[in-house]
Formats: C-alpha cells, sequence, structure tokens
C-alpha cells in the first residue's frame, strides 16, 4: 500500500475548516503577493518558558515549536487544511497489513554543519524519543515502533507492534526534529532548516539568519528572524501598532475587532482545532466519580463563553478534542448543555453536594484564562459548586501547575489526525506524559486501537464517534469552546494564500513560509 502526495486527502481529510480568513482595514480577504526575498521578521510571542531549551525532547511551547521549525525539519509536513507534504521525506509505503512501514529519505539535504544528511540521522532522531532513557514528551506516541533501521543509505524502516495506518502523520508532529547523527549537543541548534541559529536566550529572545543552501525551493525568504517573549497581550499589541514587531500571536479576542479596524494591521482568524479546557485529574478522590464530572460539565454556560470570552471569535465545543476540521468528526453526538438542576442531582447521588474545589489558572494557556476561570465560578455557584480561582504565576505553569493541581486550565492545539490527538491526551499509553486528566477508559482505549487497523471507512468512522461520546460524558477534559486562532500582523508581511489551522502562526511555521511584500 502506497502513499504518495495526491493521495493525502485521503490519508489525512484536508478540511475546509482549515481555511483562514485574513482581515484588513477593509474587511476584504487579502491576496497573495509574488514572494519577495529579504529583510528581517520581529515576531512577538505571548506563548513561552524561561527553562525551555533547545532539546528535540521537549517542546512544550509556541515560541520554542516557532524557533525548532525555524532551524530543523522533520520527515513529514503538516500543510493548510491539515495536509500531509513529505518533507525531509519524499515518500512512504506500508506492507499490506500496516505494520512495516518504508519511507524515502530525501538526498542532498544538507545540515547547518555541512554534514550531508541520510539514513543514519533519521534513526538516530527518531531514537531520542523511545527507550527507557528517554524523556520525550512524544514518547507514547512513538511507543507504536518496534524497531527502526537504516535499510539503504537513503531509506529508513519502521517496524509497528500493531497496524496503524495513520502512522506517517506522527512523523510530522512536534519533536520528531531531524538532527545529526550522535550529536547531542542540541543547543548548538544544527537542523536542516530555513535558518541557522546566531543566539538564543531562553525566556527573552531569538535570532536566526537565512540558511543560504536551504534545500526547500520558495521558502525562508527573510534575511533573519527575530523573536521576542512577550507575554503580555497589551505589550504585544503595542509592539505591533508602533512598528517594533511585525507578527503577533495570541490576539486578545476581546479587542480583535478594534485591532483589525487599525491602519496598516491584518488581522488572521483562523478556525480550525483549537479548545480551550479545564481538566480534571480522574485519579485525584474529588473527581474519580464519573458523575462529580458530569456535574461539572452541566456546570458551564457554554453560549456565555463564546459570547464574553472571544467575543464571538469561536463556538461552542462539546468536552472532547475532534471538531468539525477532522474528517472522522461526529455531528450527531449529544450536546452537554448548562443544566445546574442536572448537576445538583448528579452530584447528590455521588454523595457530594456543596462541592468545593480550586481552579488552578494563568494566562499562559490561553489569553484570559483567568477570567475565563472566575466567569465558570459564577456559572458552576448555580449548582451548588464553590469554585476558588487561584491565579498563578505565568512562568512555569506547564512544569509547576499543569497535570500537578487537581483541577487546572489547559488549551489544546489541533493534531494532524483524530488517531494523534486522541492517542496524546487520553490513551492508556499516554498517561504520564500528555494524557492531562490521567483517564483510563477500557471501552476507549479499545476502539482507539481498534480505528488505527480498521480499513473499512464506514467501520472506522464508527469507531472513531465512539471514542468522541467517550471522553465527551467519562472523560476529565471540560472543553467548553472551540476557540480562532487570533494572530495579527503587519500588512507589509504577505502569508501566501492559505495558513494552517492546527497551531498559532501558520502552524509555527510562518518564519518559513512568510514574506515581506515587494
Amino acid at each position: 500500500m502506497t502513499f504518495t502526495t495526491n493521495r493525502r486527502n485521503l490519508l489525512l481529510g484536508a478540511s475546509a475548516l482549515g481555511a483562514t480568513t485574513l482581515l484588513g482595514v477593509s474587511g476584504q480577504p487579502l491576496r497573495a503577493a509574488t514572494p519577495s526575498q529579504g529583510g528581517t521578521l520581529r515576531i512577538g510571542n505571548g506563548r513561552f518558558d524561561s527553562g525551555e531549551t533547545l532539546d528535540p525532547q521537549a517542546t512544550e511551547t509556541s515560541f520554542m515549536q516557532n524557533l525548532q521549525w525555524q532551524i530543523r525539519n522533520n520527515l513529514v509536513e503538516v500543510g493548510a487544511g491539515g495536509v500531509l507534504v513529505p518533507e525531509l521525506a519524499t515518500s512512504w509505503d506500508s506492507n499490506d497489513d500496516l505494520t512495516v512501514w518504508t519511507f524515502q529519505i530525501r538526498e542532498g539535504v544538507e545540515f547547518h554543519n555541512g554534514k550531508t544528511m541520510d539514513a543514519d540521522d533519521v534513526v538516530f532522531s527518531i531514537n531520542l524519543h523511545r527507550g527507557e532513557a528517554s524523556y520525550s514528551q512524544v514518547k507514547s506516541l512513538v511507543s507504536v515502533i518496534s524497531d527502526v533501521k537504516a535499510t539503504a543509505p537513503n531509506e529508513v524502516t519502521f517496524t509497528l507492534d500493531k497496524p496503524n495506518a495513520g502512522f506517517p502523520a506522527l512523523l510530522s508532529v512536534t519533536c520528531l526534529y531531524i538532527v545529526p547523527a550522535g550529536d547531542t549537543n542540541f543547543d548548538a541548534g544544527i537542523g536542516t532548516g530555513p535558518y541557522i541559529l546566531e543566539s538564543y536566550e531562553p525566556g527573552v529572545k531569538s535570532v536566526v539568519r537565512k540558511n543560504p543552501n536551504y534545500w526547500k525551493e520558495g521558502r525562508g525568504h527573510f534575511d533573519s528572524v527575530e523573536m521576542l517573549a512577550i507575554r503580555d497581550v497589551n505589550a504585544r499589541t503595542t509592539a505591533l501598532q508602533t512598528g517594533q514587531i511585525d507578527v503577533m500571536n495570541a490576539v486578545d479576542p476581546t479587542t480583535a475587532n478594534l485591532l483589525s479596524m487599525l491602519p496598516g494591521i491584518d488581522l488572521l482568524q483562523t478556525q480550525g482545532k483549537v479548545h480551550y479546557a479545564f481538566s480534571m485529574l480522574t485519579t485525584d478522590p474529588l473527581f474519580s466519580d464519573v458523575r462529580v464530572r458530569k456535574a461539572m460539565k452541566l456546570s458551564i454556560n457554554r453560549q456565555d463563553m463564546v459570547d464574553k470570552m472571544l467575543n464571538g471569535y469561536g463556538s461552542i465545543a462539546n468536552d472532547q478534542p475532534i471538531s468539525s476540521a477532522y474528517p472522522y468528526y461526529d455531528p450527531d453526538q449529544v450536546q452537554n448543555e448548562y443544566d445546574p438542576e442536572q448537576a445538583k442531582s448528579l452530584l447528590k447521588a455521588a454523595g457530594a453536594e456543596g462541592l468545593t474545589t480550586t481552579l488552578h489558572a494563568s494566562n499562559t494557556p490561553f489569553t484570559g484564562a483567568v477570567e475565563a476561570a472566575q466567569l465558570f465560578s459564577e456559572h458552576a455557584s448555580a449548582s451548588g459548586i464553590t469554585i476558588n480561582v487561584s491565579r498563578e504565576p505565568d512562568d512555569g505553569y506547564w512544569s509547576n501547575i499543569w497535570m500537578k493541581k487537581p483541577f487546572f486550565a489547559s488549551r489544546w492545539s489541533g493534531r494532524a489526525t483524530e488517531d494523534l490527538m486522541l492517542t496524546l491526551a487520553y490513551s492508556r499509553e499516554s498517561r504520564g506524559d500528555y494524557n492531562e486528566t490521567n483517564w483510563d477508559n477500557d471501552a476507549f482505549n479499545l476502539a482507539l486501537t481498534a480505528a488505527r487497523s480498521e480499513k473499512d471507512e464506514a467501520k472506522r468512522r464508527a469507531l472513531y464517534a465512539e471514542c468522541q461520546m467517550l471522553v465527551s460524558d467519562n472523560g476529565g477534559m471540560i472543553a467548553p469552546v472551540w476557540a480562532d486562532i487570533l494572530d495579527a500582523k503587519s500588512n507589509k508581511v504577505s502569508t501566501g494564500d492559505a495558513i494552517s489551522g492546527d497551531w498559532d502562526l501558520d502552524g509555527d511555521r510562518c518564519a518559513e513560509r512568510w514574506w515581506f511584500n515587494a
């Protein structure tokens, strides 16, 4: 079974909801210009951590993911609409039972240190994330690989422990960057990417310069890229207005309309897969009872969240991560509605009347997270639930609060496929890594495993629908809204025809894909 570029839609199911609306002063969609070369792109990024490094095993924030893709590449890239694009791999194929996948590796690609990339570099890079010694964030995802070998100078063969029709998409994920074999000085930033690292100060700034030998035609247009860590959304907005930066992420939805009307500023609104969440650890005694978790889900007014926190830049979600931007989204799920009386009944049955808890939040997961938590607290009071909101420091949130406290604010961007999203955040194999609620459900794990090997389209769709239902009904995540990605840029910057809806800033690849207008 061979998967090549003309079968990408079959593999990933590109969606119209991955499209982007670019709004300028006139309110009319902007059109692509012919790419021009040169200039320094200055990015204001609000999602970062002062403890980050360039080690591929740990890429936690938008800042680091953006920087990694400035200097490094994956085997597979996710383009606009969630479409798989061969990157350092040129093609791939599998055996009939989907357990052995062979990738052809692009020839003639050089690392920044002059070394020519080959299959051994790929094997080394993948093995960084495997084995007992690895502390990789994607360790659970690559656990499906039982063996990886260089079967020719430019060929790598992966053997899986179970069939997996969507395996190529896994090689597009954060962390699986290709680095030189044997080189563990990761902070030197050696890669095959469009830019070469000049400097990086965690939590402050990064500077890269154009790679004159970049292998990818039509990419990497800037002479250099500077990325500034600017936590405060008002400071980022001011920097954009005054011309100190050219691009910013995480626009405040409550002021987005005003920003879009400013001369010289374009608002980038992307509908896709992002969902805001309040997550409960299902292993904590307070939230171990599914009736308590359901009561919490019925105690949040979703439309009020869309109206007040997103200013209309989003829509109601249903406590599970598969939006209509995924091909196997199930539109027939029963929607969790705001129902304080039913919530009270469930709490009484669970012996948890008058439940009191603390919701830990900062504006690191998403702009306005603290205010959203306070609004949730107001909603939940009608159910007899007391939610005390604890405002946590922004820096260190992911290491000190996320998955450390029983109840916390979170945010999820999309992944290339349903399997990647569901595996990373909800599967048994991901507990202790990215399964942020420590949820473990037998029916879910069976359905997810079966979906990976199911070749019948209708049956596979039904299995993913079951997964969505189980997460919504039984899981520990309260996801009240789908949030549009809101970035902003100077109108001197062109994005091309379409941008990715999986992450901020064109899938965190704006430095490679965008350019200054001539």
